[in-house]
């Protein structure tokens, strides 16, 4: 056999060890930060390295209230349909703030005082490009930006193109604040694997088309919310992310991108954790567990 062939063999032997203990050793420590949170603190966990194939699945299938990382997958459907020439990124649509319930039709507004980016309110009646929409949607959670954005492109176009990326269980139903569709538990739903998959696709530059992966990468760069995943990794690393919250309920789904290697991919999704400031620690200490594993 040629030394090339064995050193090769040699080096993809040594990679799948080292994965397998990489995986027992970050599912323990994981285990043991979320263990003082009690039986009540639910957590799942999605891992995947670009650089070896690695990947970490912890309850990453349970389905959960995605919150805004919904906003993600909205995101997509509208770059793809721009893609598409369905309509330009740069086309302007009208600011409004009356919405039809997913129910029955009714209409119901946003409040202003509940949107963590209050100052689109202020332009109802004017217009805005469907690209500023994107940025406000991603960088600082605007939910009416959300809502235009899917009464544009739809909740189940968004749902359908998530199956066909691979993220069948990633459901887009309705949008933000639809009291009537809330009380009778018509919601978003998400997992920690489906979220990976997605966002590992934006990774790889293969998420609508390279150009529209590398556009959607540096929106996720521009992330106004950074007390997760990012807080406790080392200066210099990038991370192209979007946070998700809602009353006990915390989520990072990120792309995290190492000086002098490939990215590697982190969902940490919380439910059941009172304060939000502890279940943005537990995901940045989750974060910091998964560098230190990976990058070694």
């Amino acid at each position: 056999m040629p030394r090339s062939s064995i050193v090769a063999r040699f080096t993809l032997a040594f990679a799948c060890l080292h994965a397998v203990a990489f995986a027992g050793d970050f599912e323990d420590e994981v285990a043991g930060l979320v263990a003082p949170f009690g039986p009540e603190a639910f957590v799942e966990v999605a891992l995947h390295d670009l650089e070896t194939g690695a990947t970490v699945l912890i309850r990453a299938d349970e389905p959960i209230h995605p919150a805004s990382t919904m906003k993600v997958p909205v995101m997509l459907e509208v770059y793809r349909r721009a893609e598409a020439g369905e309509f330009g990124l740069d086309d302007a649509i009208e600011i409004k703030n009356t919405f039809a319930s997913l129910v029955d039709g009714s209409p119901y507004s946003l409040d202003a005082a509940d949107d963590s980016e209050p100052t689109l309110y202020k332009r109802i009646g004017g217009r805005a490009a469907i690209r500023e929409l994107v940025f406000l949607m991603i960088t600082e959670s605007s939910n009416l930006a959300t809502n235009l954005l899917i009464e544009k492109v739809s909740g189940e176009s968004v749902t359908a193109f998530m199956k066909e990326l691979g993220a069948g269980d990633l459901k887009v139903l309705r949008g933000v604040e639809d009291g009537k569709a809330f009380a009778k538990g018509l919601n978003n739903v998400g997992t920690a694997r489906g979220t990976m998959t997605v966002l590992t696709r934006l990774a790889e530059r293969t998420a609508v088309s390279k150009s529209a992966s590398e556009a959607m990468l540096e929106v996720l760069r521009a992330q106004k919310f950074n007390e997760g995943v990012p807080a406790l990794l080392p200066e210099g690393t990038i991370v192209a992310h979007k946070t998700g919250s809602i009353t006990r309920i915390n989520h990072d789904a990120a792309i995290v991108e190492p000086p002098g290697r490939k990215p590697f991919v982190l969902v940490v999704m919380t439910r059941g954790i009172e304060a939000d400031r502890d279940a943005r620690r537990l995901i940045a200490e989750i974060a910091r567990a998964a560098y230190d594993h990976v990058v070694r």
